[in-house]
This record gives C-alpha cells, sequence and structure tokens, in this order.
C-alpha cells in the first residue's frame, strides 16, 4: 500500500500525542524518511510535552514545530501500519479501514515515571525512553512486516 515514492505510511498512536508517539515521529523521519512516510496521533490530545522537545533536541532531532493532533484529523490518510506506543492507546485504538496493520509496540510512560523527580533525575527517564524508542524506529521497515507474518 506504498504511495508512489514507494514508502510505507506509518502512524504512531500513544494517548495524547505529546511524548512517546511524537518522538517516535520524529526519530522516524530523521532516520527513515527514505522509506517511511511518518504521522503521529493520539486518541486524545495533551500538547507536546516540554521535556519530550527537550531531549529530542539534545539529540539532534527538533520536534518543537511538532503540534498534538488528535487520530481524528487523520482520517484520510490510508496507513499501512499503525504502531501503538502505549498500552491505553492499544486499548482503546480505533478501527482502521482498508489493509492497515496495527501493532502494538509499548515503551514506558516518560512523565509518569519522572512526576515528582527532581529535574535531572526525570529527564533520565525521557532520555532512556527516547533512545529504546531510537533502537526501534532503526529496526523499522523490517520489523513491521516481520511482526506481520508472525
Amino acid at each position: 500500500m506504498s504511495d508512489s515514492s514507494g514508502k510505507i505510511k506509518v502512524l504512531f498512536l500513544c494517548t495524547g500525542n505529546s511524548c512517546r508517539s511524537q518522538m517516535a515521529e520524529g526519530w522516524a523521519k530523521a532516520l527513515k524518511s527514505d522509506v517511511i512516510e511518518t504521522y503521529s496521533a493520539g486518541v486524545e490530545t495533551h500538547g507536546m510535552n516540554p521535556h519530550a522537545v527537550q531531549v529530542m533536541q539534545e539529540a539532534g532531532v527538533d520536534i518543537a514545530t511538532h503540534h498534538s493532533k488528535h487520530v481524528r484529523e487523520l482520517a484520510d490518510v490510508p496507513f499501512d501500519y499503525v504502531v501503538t506506543v502505549c498500552d491505553s492507546a492499544s486499548e482503546s485504538c480505533p478501527l482502521f479501514t482498508g489493509k492497515t496493520t496495527v501493532i502494538h509496540h509499548s515503551f514506558e510512560d516518560p512523565p509518569r515515571l519522572a512526576k515528582g523527580l527532581p529535574e535531572e533525575e526525570a529527564l533520565d527517564i525521557y532520555r532512556r525512553v527516547r533512545d529504546e524508542i531510537r533502537q526501534y524506529i532503526e529496526t523499522l521497515p523490517e520489523t513491521l512486516i516481520k511482526e506481520v507474518r508472525s
């Protein structure tokens, strides 16, 4: 179902499209823009998480211009894959028509884990999750294809 450029269309879906899905979109655009047309959205919108923006900037990926989008805003996009990056989004994932394949690959929730921690400890959690997301994105699109075949 890839578009005329040969790229597959991937949506990273999270609860609020403020942190994990935004980091995934940022990494995919930075690392895989030659093979993936990337989007992110949420089943709700929570605005951009400033810590996510900061740690991505530290890694050389600018997501400061992104905005939190509701999945309904992308209803007309024929996705090849939807990757839910949190358990809540997986549980409340809307139905996608056509040949869209939904895959769940959960990452820990930095805002929840960092709540109440000193700033640097909180940022370390965001950095760890950022790096885990990067490792996952580096395996795409091959991992998506394998997960479908399994």
